[in-house]
C-alpha cells in the first residue's frame, strides 16, 4: 500500500508518512489493539471485528482525518505462501468543509484487500501487494484500516447543506438551458417571413408570370 503516494498526490500532505514497517508493527498503545499474532495461525480463515474511535486517528501519524467512528470486519486468510486481508469498513469521519471551513460528518462505506506474501524481507510491491519477512510473528492492520478509509474520502470535502444548494443551482441552470434550447429550436423551425417586394418592381413580377 502506498499511503505516502496517496497523501502527497491527492491531498498534498508531505508531512508524515505511514511506512510499511509501521503498518506491520506499531508500538502506539491504541494501535496495538490492531496487532495480530500470525506465528501460531494455521492455514485457514480467521475473522476479527474492531471498533474504531477518534483516538485511533489522533494517534496515527497523519493530519488528514480529525476523528471518526467505524466498525471494521476483517477476514484473514492464511496459507503457506501468503496472508490475505479483506476489510469491510462502515462508519463516519469528521472532516472540514473546503468551502465554509465548518466541521461535518462524512458517511463512509468501503472494502479493501491487502495481500502479504512471505519472503526474505519487508518490501512493498504494489498498492495491494507487499512482501513480509517469513519469520515475522505479528502484523498490525491499523495502517491498512486508515488507508482504506482515507481512499474512500471525497476529493472535494463539501458540507451536505452546501451540496443541496449546489444541486438546486445546477437544476435551475439545467432548466434554463433546456428552455433556451427549445426557444432556439422553435425559432429555427418557424417559417421565414415572406419577403416584401418594392412596389416599383411589382409590374415586372406580373410580367414574369
Amino acid at each position: 500500500m502506498n499511503v505516502n503516494k496517496f497523501i502527497v498526490s491527492l491531498f498534498n500532505y508531505p508531512k508524515k508518512i505511514l511506512t510499511l514497517q509501521s503498518f506491520l508493527q506499531n508500538d502506539v498503545k491504541e494501535q496495538n489493539r490492531y496487532s495480530i499474532d500470525i506465528y501460531g495461525l494455521e492455514n485457514k480463515s480467521y475473522e476479527y471485528d474492531y471498533e474504531v474511535e477518534p483516538v485511533f486517528f489522533q494517534e496515527m501519524p497523519q493530519d488528514l482525518i480529525e476523528g471518526g467512528n467505524f466498525k471494521v470486519h476483517l477476514v484473514l486468510e492464511k496459507s503457506s505462501t501468503m496472508i490475505q486481508l479483506r476489510f469491510s469498513i462502515v462508519g463516519e469521519v469528521e472532516l472540514i468543509c473546503d468551502r465554509s471551513l465548518e466541521p461535518y460528518e462524512e458517511q463512509v462505506e468501503t472494502q479493501g484487500l491487502m495481500i502479504l506474501k512471505f519472503g526474505d524481507q519487508d518490501e512493498e510491491l504494489t498498492e495491494e501487494i507487499a512482501i513480509i519477512n517469513r519469520n515475522r510473528t505479528r502484523i498490525n492492520v491499523a495502517g491498512y484500516i486508515f488507508e482504506f478509509i482515507a481512499l474512500a474520502l471525497p476529493m472535494k470535502k463539501i458540507h451536505p447543506d452546501l451540496r443541496t444548494q449546489d444541486d438546486d443551482t445546477e437544476f435551475e441552470a439545467l432548466v434554463y438551458s433546456s428552455e433556451s434550447g427549445e426557444t432556439a429550436d422553435a425559432d429555427e423551425s418557424a417559417p421565414a417571413p415572406e419577403e416584401k417586394i418594392d412596389p416599383r418592381w411589382e409590374p415586372l413580377k406580373k410580367l414574369k408570370k
